[in-house]
């Protein structure tokens, strides 16, 4: 795992920073608690979730699970409501909003940027390469991407700015890959996408707004990902492979999951986001999972289950909703037996 602190520099760029006046206009503040002086000028230049935030950043609080970290958080200006406040360390200015992840939203849209493509050329001259990389017709190489050693990169490639890519990789026809590292020999099928804007969206007074994106994606050693498959990065945190994991066509990894290692994924899977999945757990086609559960170590989930609630380790499920293997069978059992009794003649 690379560390970071914050948005990656080697993909997103800090624009400016704003002044509090602006943080209150664009997050529509009503009130400032904890501020002595109400000086407007007073600069932000760093957001951060609560549990990461640095010294003199801004963050929010919205959910009340969240209680802990707001406690023991390191940022000086955090967004809330009003019948939130009462949870607001001594240590934070309160700015009291409606909406507190979307006014963040509106903040950090105006804080960051990813990083774009710099020239007009398609391989940019910072651009570094090991011995015995392969790189085919028609691909676009941003600033800053590193290529390890005997890579093979297909035609109609789009590699963002930053990037790195591991050895003895091999990248597909027309995969585009952002704000990720990936580890040695990683395999990537053609279509597939690694690294765009995963899906979050909130709402205010002003209407609907994206949640900026601003994490990665970190793929381990010796992960194979099919055609057509797109793992999101995170919005505030990583979307995270672990080694060896093997992913069919066509699956959707939503922002922020953890794979584990040797993890295997069928066709059609998806994965919604800030899901963790443990070591060597099992998906069939068509597996859809809900957001914010936990898939234990060497679980299995049965093709077309629908899982709306967290696995325990060696767990079999199947179904819609997802329920252990037996207990579907039985109440499958009982339905077919129920069905053929009314339809005998009286």
């Amino acid at each position: 795992m690379i560390a970071k602190s914050g948005p990656d520099p080697r993909f997103f760029n800090f624009k400016k920073p704003l002044s509090l006046a602006q943080v209150k206009k664009l997050g529509g503040v009503s009130c400032v608690i904890g501020l002595d002086n109400d000086d407007d000028t007073i600069e932000i230049s760093q957001a951060f979730p609560l549990n990461s935030a640095e010294p003199g950043s801004l963050s929010f609080f919205e959910d009340k699970s969240l209680s802990e970290s707001l406690k023991t958080t390191k940022a000086r200006f955090v967004f809330l409501t009003q019948d939130t406040l009462s949870n607001l360390p001594p240590n934070c200015i309160g700015l009291i909003v409606k909406f507190p992840q979307a006014a963040y939203a509106r903040v950090c849209t105006e804080l960051y940027k990813l990083k774009d493509h710099e020239g007009h050329e398609s391989r940019h001259k910072s651009v570094h390469c090991e011995s015995d990389v392969t790189i085919g017709p028609m691909v676009v190489l941003g600033q800053d991407v590193e290529i390890g050693e005997g890579t093979v990169i297909e035609a109609h490639v789009v590699i963002g700015p930053g990037v790195r890519i591991g050895r003895h990789c091999h990248i597909g026809a027309h995969v585009s890959l952002k704000a990720c590292y990936l580890g040695d020999r990683v395999k990537i099928s053609a279509g597939t996408r690694i690294g765009e804007s995963g899906f979050g969206v909130r709402w205010d007074d002003k209407g609907l707004i994206d949640v900026p994106q601003l994490g990665r994606v970190i793929i381990q050693d010796d992960v194979s990902i099919g055609a057509n498959s797109c793992i999101d990065r995170g919005a505030y945190e990583d979307t995270f492979v672990g080694e060896m994991t093997k992913i069919d066509n066509q699956v959707q990894i939503a922002h922020n999951v953890h794979l584990g290692r040797k993890v295997l994924i069928a066709a059609q899977a998806g994965i919604a986001g800030s899901v963790r999945v443990g070591d060597g757990t099992m998906f069939g086609g068509r597996a859809g999972v809900v957001d914010h559960l936990t898939i234990g170590a060497h679980a299995r989930i049965g093709a077309a289950a629908v899982v709306l609630k967290s696995v325990d380790d060696s767990q079999t499920v199947t179904g819609f909703p997802a329920k252990p293997m037996r207990q579907f069978l039985r109440e499958s059992l009982w339905l077919e037996k129920q069905a053929q009794t009314k339809d005998k003649p009286r």
